[in-house]
């Protein structure tokens, strides 16, 4: 009865997207986590509507009187009043809730989120409409969304690659052995291409079209083809709107240091681990999730630095809420380790 009247959700409350899923309908909302405003006020555009693809669609393109802000940064909320009704907005338009009760939400958050962090999770998603909140981290959401056996004592090494943070983990036997957590990931990305760019074309460019570059051509591993693409910008010297031609030879070249600041952090988790589980790395590799798994040659980038398989997961931007979903399926068999892994994550 009660998840007809109000399924429970799961949540990926993501530095560039926002994912939900409900009890036995799988994933129903997938939304960039952006909020317009009215500049000089806290007041939503559109009735509370201008969130999600229609603000992202404003980024870099405001006039004066609208401002369009990503409430999370690096993973974590930055501005609690605008997240709250991001939030408020995603669970209206993606669950119709029976007046009187609240859904249980499964949320999944960095592994590096500090008490007060957690806290503004926790009072967000209660001040939208949320019941009961729980939190799982991202790393272990992603591997159970992964299908990653996870329970056995056997090593998986998890590497999940979003937006804002890169959640690193090795488990054995349901809990985590090491894990690390990065602020360098997608944005860190894209940023270093506005800097490539800057400096070899002089051209100025905005993260939207480093990262449409990125998606184009970007690799991270030599291709059988290289490709070219054309950039626009603004001409650092004459100030006049200008064209240039990049390879993917040289986002590859930008993109080098971020990616390698990723590697150090996988070896380093790996480096935590007992003989036995790096042994057992040696055969089960390592998974990628995330959106940056999508990034050509990724997978083979780091299977020839660290020497052991790597594979993609099946649809990595959503193996975090897929696996925050299985939780909520089964949240009576998963509320103790929930609880229990809320206060240490």
């Amino acid at each position: 009865m009660r998840s007809w009247l109000s399924p429970d959700i799961a949540l990926d409350l993501g530095t560039a997207n926002t994912l939900m899923a409900l009890q036995g309908r799988g994933v129903v909302l997938d939304e960039p986590s952006v909020v317009a405003l009215q500049k000089g006020t806290r007041r939503v555009l559109g009735r509370g509507t201008a969130v999600g693809k229609l603000a992202r669609q404003m980024l870099g393109r405001t006039p004066d009187s609208i401002t369009a802000v990503k409430p999370i940064r690096n993973g974590v909320i930055t501005d609690f009043e605008l997240c709250e009704a991001m939030l408020r907005y995603f669970l209206q338009k993606a669950s119709h809730q029976t007046p009187g009760f609240r859904p249980r939400v499964v949320v999944a958050v960095p592994g590096s989120i500090t008490p007060v962090e957690k806290r503004a999770v926790l009072n967000s998603l209660e001040r939208a409409g949320a019941g009961r909140v729980y939190l799982i981290a991202e790393s272990k959401a992603a591997g159970i969304g992964a299908g990653l056996p996870l329970s056995e004592p056997l090593a998986s090494l998890v590497c999940d690659i979003g937006g804002g943070t890169t959640e690193i983990a090795v488990f054995s036997l349901g809990e985590s052995v090491a894990s690390r957590s990065l602020r360098t990931a997608g944005d860190e990305l894209d940023e270093a291409l506005v800097e490539y760019v800057r400096q070899h074309f002089s051209l100025r460019i905005g993260p939207q079209t480093a990262e449409q570059i990125k998606i184009r051509i970007g690799s991270a591993y030599p291709l059988d083809q290289e490709q070219t693409t054309e950039v626009r910008g603004l001409d650092i010297v004459s100030s006049v709107p200008r064209k240039a031609i990049i390879t993917s030879e040289e986002v590859r070249e930008a993109l080098k240091g971020p990616l390698m600041t990723m590697l150090g952090g996988i070896k380093s988790v790996v480096e935590q681990c007992d003989p036995e589980l790096v042994a057992d790395l040696a055969d089960t590799g390592l998974v990628l999730s995330g959106g940056v798994a999508l990034l050509r040659g990724l997978d083979l980038f780091l299977q020839e630095q660290l020497g052991i398989p790597v594979r993609v997961a099946a649809d990595p931007q959503r193996s975090v809420v897929r696996g925050a979903a299985i939780c909520v399926e089964h949240l009576d068999q998963w509320k103790a380790s929930l609880e229990a892994g809320a206060g240490d994550l």
